[in-house]
């Protein structure tokens, strides 16, 4: 690696070695070549002029790209698509003739893009399910581990700590379903020529209109795709590239929630992400633990949802049949969206799979509570006994805040029982609240909503895509 010039974090910190493959220099130029083949042997087939001898040419060099060849052209003539079939050409000296006959820049830059992301999106779909599962794991193992459950950050009814986790699944389940519409609804340009009238093929075939369609559809199968775009300008719609980042964004946002909640559970020392032997916390403060891997993900996911916007004002601002000034933009946002969700997912796998609870702190803040939450029973069990709810209700308003000031103001434990259990408007006495005082009591049907949800909406999913489980995740630093 050099050190003298810069490098991206996104590759050298962040993105694996597979997502930053999908997106290296070989697969582009070699997907250019691919096509560059579909494109000659469907015309080919279709009756042009072109042997099978320049074909197998073209086949036996998909992969030994000359790039100093292509580079050099590319100083002269200052367009990439040019100069890379310049450099085809002096590999394929019989075809080099024939290479993007018809065709124009977006037919190899546009198609490929598609290829890519394509290929991109079915790695994140993995890992996503591998998120996924692992969550429903610890979902199961702590569904009936009572907790303190919060509304604005403040201490509300019980839950579990299974309970809790079912809530991240939920929103990446939302994130897989729209991956799954995204994935299949994908469809290459095909060729449409330079303002997307097929006008270059239609003289090609001397006016065989369905000829035409016949190309696009032949590329489109060649390269495993089921259907092109039905029209286009020169380029496909930018709309895609904007549909493609909201997705990575949706997960990054559903990511980001995540690893918020994880941090402010660490805060409060109920639960931890993986902290390894030798790790340090802090280059002053060596006791601490900090949660570093929920804060790169809150990090890197603000990065892809904020990167969202680059594609969805390229797709407002395109004029007419095409404009280039998404080229550049485009070549950034839509790779760095998929090396930083990549990154994302890899530290979700990887705080997900080593997630510790330390159950007696979470049952010491929850009975410090508890009291308080418990009224609403208590009040239930006096108006049996023939007591009226309303003067009920405003005693037990007098008391709490009692017990509160003497918690937040005088730093005493929680003694609202001991205030009920002598004040004679109530008949229940200490021992008998105190029996009350199980916080398994109070998390209502939260246990059962795990099984459920578990059964009913995971299960079936990861059972579908068994054959993609077992991802784990080593991130670099």
């Amino acid at each position: 690696m050099s050190t003298d010039i810069y490098s991206s974090p996104l590759s050298q910190r962040y993105a694996s070695k597979e997502m930053q493959h999908i997106f290296s220099q070989d697969v582009k130029f070699s997907t250019w070549r691919k096509l560059w083949i579909a494109l000659a042997q469907s015309e080919m087939e279709l009756g042009l002029p072109i042997k099978e001898e320049q074909v197998k040419e073209m086949q036996s060099h998909i992969y030994d790209i000359n790039y100093d060849v292509a580079r050099e052209r590319e100083k002269l003539v200052r367009h990439d698509v040019m100069s890379h079939v310049y450099a085809y050409g002096q590999q394929c000296p019989n075809a080099a003739g024939i290479i993007h006959l018809g065709a124009t820049s977006c037919y190899v830059g546009d198609n490929t893009d598609i290829i890519i992301m394509r290929e991109a999106l079915e790695l994140v779909r993995k890992k996503l399910i591998n998120v996924i599962e692992k969550l429903s794991r610890f979902a199961d193992e702590n569904k009936s581990v009572p907790t303190l459950g919060f509304t604005h950050f403040q201490p509300a009814q019980p839950t579990t700590v299974g309970k809790r986790a079912t809530l991240w699944i939920q929103e990446f389940l939302m994130d897989l379903e729209d991956i799954d519409y995204l994935i299949p609804s994908l469809k290459l340009l095909g060729c449409k020529g330079t303002t997307g009238t097929q006008a270059s093929f239609l003289e090609l075939f001397e006016g065989d209109y369905e000829k035409v369609k016949k190309l696009d559809k032949m590329i489109a199968e060649k390269m495993g795709f089921e259907k092109c775009y039905p029209v286009s300008g020169q380029t496909y719609s930018r709309k895609v590239d904007q549909r493609v980042a909201n997705l990575l964004s949706g997960i990054a946002a559903s990511a980001h929630k995540m690893s918020n909640d994880i941090r402010l559970l660490q805060h409060l020392k109920e639960v931890e992400e993986p902290f390894e032997k030798n790790q340090i916390g802090s280059s002053a403060m060596a006791y601490k633990r900090n949660p570093m891997r929920s804060e790169r993900i809150a990090s890197l996911s603000r990065y892809v949802m904020i990167d969202a916007l680059n594609p969805a004002i390229t797709s407002a601002v395109q004029w007419f049949e095409r404009t280039l000034d998404d080229s550049a933009n485009k070549r950034i946002s839509i790779s760095e969206a998929f090396l930083a969700i990549d990154g994302v997912l890899d530290l979700c796998i990887n705080v997900t799979d080593g997630l510790k609870v330390y159950d007696k702190v979470i049952r010491r803040h929850l009975m410090s509570e508890l009291p308080f939450m418990a009224t609403e029973n208590i009040i239930m069990d006096e108006v049996k006994k023939g007591g009226n709810r309303q003067e009920l209700h405003e005693k037990i308003r007098q008391l709490s805040m009692q017990a509160g000031k003497c918690v937040k103001e005088e730093g005493k434990d929680n003694n609202l029982l001991e205030l009920i259990a002598s004040d004679e408007t109530f008949s229940m006495t200490l021992e008998e609240l105190e029996e009350n005082m199980k916080p398994e009591n109070y998390v209502g049907c939260a246990p059962m909503q795990v099984d459920d949800f578990l059964n009913d909406y995971v299960k079936p999913v990861l059972d579908a895509n068994k054959d993609l489980l077992g991802v784990s995740a080593q991130i670099n630093v």
